[in-house]
């Protein structure tokens, strides 16, 4: 076997070992502090390991990105730039009064006289 090969497999068992750690670590934290601070500040009852760790997952599917990391408000901010800057004066006040109905019509949001007057 190649070095490189026979060196990957000798890792193997660390990484998963690393994981497994990694997991147990911070689902105790998850849980002492939960146990810590949520009981006495607002009596709700204590967790237990499993429910600690569930939380754990939940809030990185929630918040946690899933590993996207080029998928970022500043990606995102960059592509918008790019986009406009390739646009016409008539194509960004199409897009922008696009966008203004679009806000409108989810948020019940109503421009003020000056703004519908295009000032």
């Amino acid at each position: 076997m190649r070095p490189r090969v026979k060196r990957m497999i000798m890792m193997a068992p660390l990484a998963i070992l690393a994981m497994v750690l990694f997991t147990f670590i911070g689902g105790e934290v998850v849980l002492h502090l939960w146990n810590w601070l949520l009981p006495p500040l607002l009596g709700w009852r204590q967790i237990t390991f499993w429910q600690a760790l569930g939380l754990l997952v939940l809030c990185r599917i929630l918040f946690g990105g899933h590993g996207w990391h080029g998928y970022g408000r500043a990606s995102f901010r960059r592509r918008m730039r790019e986009r406009c800057e390739n646009m016409t004066p008539e194509e960004r006040e199409r897009f922008r009064q696009r966008f203004r109905e679009r806000f409108a019509e989810r948020w019940g949001y109503r421009p003020s006289p000056s703004e519908s007057r295009g000032q």
